[in-house]
């Protein structure tokens, strides 16, 4: 699909609609999975004050006007959580979200600006049953798709094989040769010199003004995630402190936080946690990732007052979120994120 060749031409939708039949099927399969299994499916609004806090995350901005044409921003969403916690906060148990989310500045085989998030929470239950719920979502789109392999740039994997659990630690040490806990202080501070030198030791680049953030995400993107999710699904486990803010601590190990990555053929498709509820450490998290933010973009996102105040109530959940495209991608074989949606965004 090329400027000369829109999506809407009827030839080129022709091509295209087997994957998008496909979509459809695994959309319905996943919505009677939750359904069966008594969650509640949400549909929250996308204009929030807040789109999330993160520093990497770029969101569209836009306004609300006024009867007395007053104007205040808003944002659309980057994801559903902060409105979901507020839904757990109010008393639900097991909800879950099928969705369009927005994110600016990505596009490209695997980003779309618009694309959809299949998001769920479990109430009084741990992120490991998030991980099994992962195994059972990959088959089932598998199925739907008729598929026995999942595939993507010549790598495969087995969607019906259990997933791998590999800890963050574990993966450093096995792909790159750091050991990346070393950096790491009890307290959940870290040391960039150190693992700098750890990178300078395995040969790979750095730049004078990279933090700890900065060589951890290149170890990550040149060592680890191509390697991931090969011949069957990995959960990486147990990120660093500083790298889920929104995880609560691990109870086994302060340095590490209750966060896994879902990855398939070295594509991550899922994000989870057990999650923060601790207002007054959410929000130093945030403060902190804004003043990053802002360090490198020049920009900051208010915070969520009615959030940070909901998770006051929040009771102790886990929750996670999964890219669909990206799932459906995987299944269908496709190659491009725009292959499996209905209608681009137009490049």
């Amino acid at each position: 699909m090329t400027a000369a060749s829109p999506w809407w031409r009827p030839d080129i939708h022709a091509d295209r609609r087997p994957r998008l039949m496909a979509r459809n099927a695994i959309a319905a399969a996943l919505r009677g999975w939750f359904v069966q299994r008594d969650f509640v499916e949400v549909t929250t609004s996308a204009l929030q004050v807040s789109p999330g806090n993160e520093a990497h995350l770029a969101a569209f901005a836009t306004e609300a006007i006024g009867p007395d044409a007053s104007r205040r921003p808003l944002y659309l969403h980057t994801s559903p959580e902060f409105a979901c916690k507020k839904l757990l906060a109010a008393g639900e148990e097991r909800i879950f979200s099928l969705g369009p989310v927005w994110r600016n500045r990505e596009r490209g085989p695997l980003h779309h600006p618009e694309f959809t998030m299949l998001e769920w929470y479990r109430v009084g239950e741990t992120y490991e049953r998030l991980m099994e719920d992962c195994g059972e979502l990959l088959a089932l789109a598998a199925e739907k798709a008729g598929t026995q392999s999942f595939r993507f740039r010549g790598r495969e994997a087995d969607p019906f094989a259990e997933p791998e659990r590999l800890s963050v630690a574990e993966a450093f040490a096995r792909h790159a040769d750091i050991d990346l806990l070393a950096t790491v202080s009890a307290d959940g501070s870290t040391d960039r010199d150190a693992l700098h030198g750890a990178l300078v030791g395995a040969g790979l680049r750095t730049a004078p003004d990279d933090n700890w953030a900065d060589l951890f995400s290149r170890v990550m993107v040149e060592k680890i995630e191509p390697a991931l999710g090969q011949g069957r699904a990995t959960i990486l486990y147990g990120y660093p402190i500083s790298e889920a803010a929104l995880a609560r601590p691990s109870a086994d190990d302060p340095r590490v936080a209750e966060r896994f990555e879902l990855y398939c053929c070295g594509v991550e498709l899922a994000n989870a946690f057990g999650e923060l509820t601790e207002p007054a450490e959410q929000r130093r998290r945030f403060t902190s990732e804004m003043d990053e933010k802002e360090r490198v973009y020049g920009e900051r996102y208010p915070l969520d007052e009615d959030f940070l105040a909901a998770l006051a109530l929040m009771p102790q959940a886990s929750g996670s979120a999964l890219g669909f495209d990206r799932l459906v991608m995987l299944a269908t074989g496709a190659t491009r994120i725009d292959d499996v949606v209905w209608a681009p965004v137009a490049d």
